[in-house]
């Protein structure tokens, strides 16, 4: 109980952006405060596309490891995502894939591993619908961050600006000049999250505070992404039909690829990806006959004959880029970068979300461990010393995990950066390989292999007897020499 006299509160928290990572990051914190999240968009009511996730009409997917962070914040989320038509499917039971290096894997069943597909419109639809319920969490639509409050030592707020609409809301006066003024304010925090994506303008707001300059490192493999759906053809409405994917190879540049990811609805997201020189277009003739002309035309075969849904859409926004805020020695008390804001990937990896969810869920953890406990009033020990430094740390873990994953591949790309791999990351990149070769015959290897892909345990678990043993000395069974389509699958191919 509060002495006599005093005043409790309890912290107050602003996250920037209502994307995935913003949405599960006001769900980490709504236990230990207050959260605004701003967020400029006026966001969709339903599964519905909106202008601040251009990616989201692309192909994603949600890795294990990101499944259970989805159900560590937010219990029963995933459930909740396949009732609506999401999906779990079983890596890889239920996939179809080649390897980089052009092995196609066995469909071992016997791992643990599922990931979550659905379209980005349904996800993040159940995503909001959860998180915006909870009273602690206010969302401020159509509003956009300025810069940030404080100085160099410690952010204390965000500035913001209202739009056209939220000013009307308010009851604004009429004089353009009075409502721009009238729409501008700033939103005092003990936290403030900047989850604004790969347009983070954190890098500026922080140096206009005095911070130093934040180090960045870039990866372009130079690949760009094309992007249909289509009508699932009858016969693959009546079984849980696979994933599809055939992965570029990097030593065959320009590297080309493609996925088709059942969703629901009875589509087919197909996403088709091709590096510099290589690169998929949006003419409508050309979609399918790229799909053909891969190192195996199985998705081009597939896709023959079905009803396409809508335009194709492009992209070349796929850059590997990171900065490094968790290397900032004097890291200001009460700021917060994460996800997209920190890193974001090639998405042919299909890390981001994965990321996003254990981001959040490394920022509830942190804030569980310093003892400022769930229910305490009165102490907004959000912006107490260090704590902003000790929660950019443990955000920047899974971070760094998903982008040696995809800085491996994609660095080996000619043009992708300034300085390309050393010698001992090209070792790194060769056992790779072996790894995958021989994930790809043994399901032992194949578990381990998974474990770090789908970010649920570090790379070391590629050295461990479950790898290295079959990789020595096997058992091997032979490469397949296609895609493991079974008859009931390969009937759904129209001719």
């Amino acid at each position: 109980m509060a002495a006599e006299g005093t005043v409790t509160r309890r912290p107050t928290a602003v996250v920037i952006g209502a994307s995935a990572t913003g949405l599960l990051a006001a769900a980490a914190l709504a236990d230990f405060a207050d959260v605004t999240v701003v967020e400029r968009d006026r966001l969709p009511d339903g599964p519905e596309p909106r202008r601040g996730v251009p990616q989201a009409r692309h192909a994603h997917l949600v890795w294990s490891g990101g499944v259970k962070a989805f159900d560590d914040l937010l219990p029963g989320l995933t459930g909740e995502i396949v009732a609506h038509g999401g999906r779990l499917v079983h890596i890889m039971g239920d996939m179809v894939s080649r390897a980089p290096n052009e092995v196609w894997f066995r469909r071992f069943t016997s791992t643990h591993h599922r990931n979550l597909v659905c379209s980005r419109d349904l996800l993040d639809s159940v995503l909001r619908h959860r998180v915006l319920a909870d009273e602690r969490i206010t969302l401020r639509q159509e509003t956009t961050a300025l810069s940030l409050e404080g100085d160099a030592t410690a952010v204390t707020g965000v500035r913001i600006r209202a739009g056209a609409a939220a000013e009307a809301d308010a009851g604004a006066d009429a004089d353009a000049d009075a409502d721009a003024m009238a729409g501008e304010r700033t939103l005092r925090a003990d936290l403030v999250v900047d989850a604004s994506g790969r347009g983070s303008r954190a890098p500026q707001w922080l140096t206009e505070l005095g911070a130093p300059s934040i180090t960045e490192r870039e990866v372009n493999a130079g690949v760009a992404y094309a992007t249909r759906l289509y009508r699932a053809p009858e016969a693959a409405r009546n079984i849980d039909f696979p994933l599809v994917n055939v992965q570029a190879n990097p030593a065959k540049a320009p590297g080309q690829g493609g996925i088709v990811l059942p969703i629901e609805g009875n589509r087919w997201i197909v996403t088709l990806a091709g590096t510099r020189g290589g690169e998929p277009t949006d003419d409508p003739g050309a979609f399918v006959d790229f799909a053909l002309n891969l190192d195996d035309p199985v998705i081009g075969e597939l896709l023959k004959g079905l009803e396409p849904l809508g335009d194709i859409v492009t992209t070349r926004a796929t850059a590997n880029r990171r900065r490094y805020y968790e290397q900032v020695k004097h890291w200001p008390d009460g700021f917060l970068v994460l996800g997209d804001a920190i890193a974001g990937y090639n998405p042919v990896y299909g890390h981001g979300l994965t990321v996003a969810a254990q981001c959040a869920l490394a920022v509830r953890d942190t804030l569980d461990a310093t003892g400022l406990g769930r229910s305490r009033l009165g102490r907004p020990g959000l912006g107490r010393p260090g704590l902003a430094r000790r929660l950019q740390r443990a955000a920047a873990r899974p971070v760094a995990a998903a982008w040696d994953l995809a800085v491996g591949q994609d660095a080996l790309y000619p043009g992708a950066t300034d300085t390309p791999p050393n010698g001992i990351e090209r070792l790194l990149a060769r056992f790779v390989d072996k790894a995958v070769e021989t994930g790809a015959r043994n399901p032992r290897a194949m578990a381990a292999l998974l474990d770090v892909m789908s970010l649920e345990r570090p790379a070391t678990r590629l050295f461990s007897p479950d790898m290295l043993i079959p990789m020595l000395i096997g058992p091997r069974r032979p490469h397949l020499q296609g895609p493991p389509l079974t008859d009931a699958e390969r009937k759904t191919t129209v001719p």
